[in-house]
């Protein structure tokens, strides 16, 4: 089945001109609307203009790093999808740029049809809720929909990962998630992460903000050597 074409408009940040123009002939063909940016200055100069639904950002640029602008980028705008094309392929790359809050990684030279479906699937709606996005849990309240946390009513501050591991465990609540699966709730290439720790760190730090006590857990438990469990 063709893919119905998405109305959007996207950012292009890349120095290689050539690049910039095979993106920009490729993606308005398929129905979206490209800004191109060849630095981190002119990328920041449109962002003060234009709202784009997505990013697709070089690491490598003449006037800064890749890296650092996607971690300020997402800590302004958390859920605008940033997507890195990179010359890059080494795994430990690929896991780095994901930690720093990418939702993908291409390695450049990339296949047009690849990235058109990774774009459209970064800007594909959420099935509405069937039931009320509020889920409260003793002095714990979960705003879904909004992305929003409150404990004892003080606002708790997470970031995006954290809320994105919360999610999945307060979606399947009173059931084993295992990491595997969380992995796959936060990164579309979760094998990269088969041997990381990380999903632990995010709930360690989970726990020690939304836990009374979290050396003894009252809504995160683990389940010894498959995962985890958020308890209502």
């Amino acid at each position: 089945m063709e893919n119905r074409a998405i109305s959007a408009t996207l950012l292009a940040i890349d120095d290689d001109h050539d690049i910039l123009k095979v993106l920009k002939a490729n993606l308005e063909l398929h129905g979206f609307t490209l800004l191109t940016a060849d630095s981190l200055a002119a990328a920041r100069a449109i962002l003060a203009d234009h709202k784009p639904d997505l990013v697709l950002l070089d690491l490598m640029l003449p006037d800064g790093d890749g890296l650092e602008f996607c971690c300020a980028l997402k800590s302004l705008h958390p859920n605008l999808p940033v997507i890195m094309l990179s010359a890059k392929d080494k795994v430990s790359d690929k896991v780095i740029g994901l930690e720093l809050g990418a939702d993908d990684y291409m390695v450049k030279p990339f296949e047009t049809r690849e990235l058109l479906a990774r774009i459209r699937a970064r800007l594909r709606p959420a099935a509405p809720p069937s039931q009320s996005s509020i889920i409260n849990a003793g002095d714990l309240s979960i705003d879904l929909r909004n992305q929003a946390v409150t404990v004892r009513g003080a606002t708790v501050v997470l970031t995006p990962k954290e809320f994105q591991v919360l999610a999945c465990l307060v979606e399947n609540r009173n059931n084993l998630v295992t990491r595997e699966e969380l992995r796959q709730c936060l990164w579309s290439d979760a094998k990269l992460y088969a041997w990381s720790r990380v999903i632990d760190v995010h709930i360690q730090h989970l726990r020690q903000k939304i836990e009374a006590n979290s050396a003894e857990p009252r809504f995160i438990v683990t389940v010894p050597g498959r995962g985890y469990r958020f308890d209502e």
